[in-house]
């Protein structure tokens, strides 16, 4: 059996229909239970991304945003999409939107519970399902198996597909070998994560606005110079959505699983990486943060991933095949699906821009996402080495995740995508389960915070109050701020 081959059998395994419908039902269940807060708490969020101040121990809620928008937009945003498209047809960008939408209920419930349960560790604040489903669940052999799995997903298996797609842009618009595209990032990536969380914070920071805000610009410019196309491309995305296009309609059921399976590598809802950027927050209440990640699903998904399929829709420049890999529609022969496809559609419009503006844009986006997975992973050798303490794991964290992106850049693009989907699947499955079990400390949260708000208070979190046990961290608080008030109270007394 080759590696392909085995790639191939474990992938229609972890990414059978069970995860599929788990997925949405799930991203559903939790929008029912928040009554659908990413709608009502919409403007919320947009103020929380603005709320709180980075510290010594932890950042600001847009540098945690930033983080986690990392993390999020990468080369899913672009060849995912176009790989969505290809094998699910133009339904299949219906079913991204679906998942991110419903997606973005579960990210609120995994990111609040991230606060709920963080540590303070080293100086830092550290958290995320490992730390949550150990002191929530009281399973400590679970929360290893996720951090094991975590940090093989982030550390190895994840950063050569944002790898691959940086190579194979570049080598398109610029005729700049793998190899080399290898050499650049191994140093840039070295510089990066061998300067500690607030460098990767502050790098965050500047360049996800920058590289997400420039990518939506240009393509509302070449979606603007086709804005007649536009009610038709929007048509058919839903008719092939629910199988009723006569092209493309009996695709549904791949139109359903490409766009949820594309929808969760983008966006990472549910998954469990959003969690760890979260939790380094520094917030007064868990639910703040967790509206915050909520509104970055959207971001990634609604703004980001639907600006290529518009891109690409509109212009035609896109192939469709069905389950066989028989062709049904072709508009870029001899393309393989990827980024070549948005590359070529933004070339045909704006001759020699589009072709090096994706390629940049790819840098930035994979880029940033690899950097976020090794914090991921770090986190969760920092979980492990509360435990053990060894210190020699991350060193050899920061060397094994550049050489995965080294392998990732010189490998073929099948091979880097079909071991990036088994880190998320796996991942998915681990983190779904957990939440599920664990929602009530979020779903209490959620109402704590409405709560206050209605009272006209910034909302301070007190887990004890709610029923909440193990938020150590949260506990060290309240008992900080008792003993500020005193302080006050005393010398105003005096």
């Amino acid at each position: 059996m080759t590696i392909d081959s085995l790639v191939n059998d474990l992938n229609a395994l972890i990414w059978s229909p069970a995860l599929i419908y788990l997925c949405l039902g799930v991203g559903l269940y939790f929008s029912v239970r928040t009554r659908f807060a990413q709608v009502r708490h919409f403007r919320e969020m947009i103020r929380l991304m603005f709320d709180g101040k980075s510290s010594d121990a932890g950042v600001s809620s847009f540098q945690a945003l930033a983080m986690t928008l990392a993390g999020r937009v990468g080369t899913g945003n672009i060849a995912g999409v176009a790989t969505a498209i290809t094998f699910g047809g133009p339904g299949a960008v219906f079913w991204m939107w679906m998942v991110a939408f419903l997606g973005a209920s579960s990210a609120f419930v995994e990111s609040t519970l991230g606060q709920i349960y963080k540590e303070k560790i080293d100086g830092q604040y550290r958290g995320g399902p490992a730390f949550y489903i150990e002191k929530g669940l009281g399973m400590k052999w679970y929360a290893w198996v996720f951090a094991v799995c975590t940090i093989v997903a982030c550390g190895v298996l994840l950063p050569g597909v944002q790898a691959n797609g940086i190579a194979s842009s570049l080598n398109t618009a610029l005729g700049i070998v793998p190899e080399a595209t290898a050499a650049i990032l191994a140093v840039l990536l070295g510089f990066i994560i061998f300067g500690g969380v607030q460098r990767i914070a502050r790098f965050a920071e500047i360049i996800v606005p920058f590289m997400a805000l420039g990518y939506i610009i240009v393509a509302c410019v070449l979606i603007a110079l086709h804005i007649d196309r536009l009610p038709d491309v929007l048509g058919l995305i839903l008719r092939s959505a629910v199988g009723a296009d006569a092209g493309f309609g009996a695709l549904l059921g791949l139109a359903i699983q490409w766009g949820v399976k594309r929808g969760v590598y983008s966006n990472e809802a549910g998954q469990g990486t959003g969690p760890h950027a979260s939790s380094a927050a520094a917030v007064t209440h868990p639910a703040k943060q967790g509206l915050v990640q909520a509104f970055s699903v959207y971001v990634d998904t609604l703004f980001v991933c639907s600006a290529t399929a518009f891109m690409l829709l509109i212009t035609g420049q896109y192939n469709v095949q069905d389950g066989a890999g028989k062709a049904i529609y072709t508009g870029i022969a001899g393309v393989a699906a990827g980024p070549g496809y948005v590359q070529t559609a933004m070339e045909n419009i704006m001759p020699g821009f589009g072709n090096l503006f994706v390629a940049l844009a790819l840098f930035f986006f994979a880029f940033t996402t690899i950097i976020a997975y090794y914090y991921i992973a770090e986190t969760n050798i920092a979980y492990i080495n509360r435990k053990i303490n060894r210190p020699w794991l991350t060193l050899l964290l920061k060397f094994a995740i550049m050489a995965s992106t080294v392998y990732g850049t010189v490998k073929t693009a099948e091979l880097a995508w079909g071991l990036g989907d088994i880190g998320v699947g796996l991942m998915a499955w681990l983190n779904i389960a957990a939440i599920l079990m664990l929602q009530k400390p979020a779903l209490a949260a959620l109402k704590d915070y409405e709560a206050q708000k209605a009272q006209g208070k910034d909302p301070l979190f007190h887990p004890q109050a709610l029923g909440i046990n193990n938020a150590h961290y949260w506990d060290g608080r309240r008992a900080e701020h008792t003993h500020t008030a005193e302080l006050k109270a005393a010398r105003k007394k005096a």
